[in-house]
């Protein structure tokens, strides 16, 4: 059925509208503080890959327990395996009805804690890539010709760039956080797979027990999805911003962040 391919959709659209919010808001506000507290680190790519970081890290922490939703919901299939008495069985109803079903059940398997697991490699994955999209948008529109820095084709090809970079250097980490969102309906599974349980030993496992290029499986489709998303979305900041008349940032003086 087509609409399989929109499971958890529901939780997506909830998470991206104040998690892109917040990404955005927190990294001005980020980038405020260290020009106005950390002078030595100048106004140059270091302030936008510290502010980027932290920017993507609250984001992350304040809408995490959203993304777990999302990924149990799209996980779930119906259980069609043939009984070993060969007579088929019927679809199993899927765990969760909804984003709310997904809350409830898993704080009764482990209270909030559990709607935290896999933030782990959640943050240590969106500290490097929200800095280095940051780094690298701001990095190749401080090169482009002053005649062309309203070019909204310049600012989507930027972005695009930022958004394959990023993206291809923490895609691993990306991997092992879906696999422990979801190791919980595998608990019963027959491979007797080992349980990941932290970052490094979930890369070591799946190198190990699945295959190094596991860790890079579904990569090409994320790329059609990420890059435009991330070149749509620093487009739309930056319009929003000239819209909204806020001052460019080589008009902002240090000393103003402090305030």
């Amino acid at each position: 059925m087509p609409w399989y391919y929109f499971r958890g959709n529901g939780a997506s659209v909830l998470r991206i509208v104040p998690y892109a919010a917040l990404h955005y808001m927190a990294y001005e506000r980020y980038r405020c503080w260290i020009l106005g507290n950390c002078p030595t680190l100048g106004t140059g790519p270091v302030v936008d890959l510290l502010a980027g970081s932290a920017s993507g890290g609250t984001a992350v922490l304040c809408t995490y327990p959203l993304d777990l939703a999302r990924t149990k919901l799209a996980f779930q299939v119906n259980n069609t395996d043939q009984p070993s008495n060969g007579l088929k069985r019927p679809s199993a109803p899927p765990s969760y009805g909804g984003i709310k079903d997904v809350f409830r059940g898993v704080y009764s398997e482990g209270g909030v804690r559990a709607l935290y697991r896999g933030v782990g490699p959640t943050l240590m994955g969106i500290l490097p890539y929200a800095g280095l999209k940051f780094y690298i948008y701001e990095g190749l529109k401080a090169h482009v010709p002053e005649d062309y820095k309203n070019s909204v084709t310049l600012k989507l090809s930027c972005g695009a760039a930022a958004g394959l970079f990023g993206q291809t250097l923490t895609y691993p980490l990306d991997v092992v956080r879906r696999q422990m969102q979801v190791q919980s309906h595998l608990q019963h599974d027959q491979s007797g797979g080992p349980r990941i349980t932290g970052t490094f030993q979930g890369l070591k496992i799946i190198k190990q027990t699945q295959g190094w290029r596991q860790l890079f499986a579904g990569l090409s489709l994320n790329y059609i999805k990420v890059v435009p998303s991330v070149a749509i979305g620093f487009t739309a900041y930056d319009t929003m911003k000239h819209l909204l008349k806020i001052p460019p940032r080589e008009s902002i003086k240090p000393e103003q962040g402090s305030a």
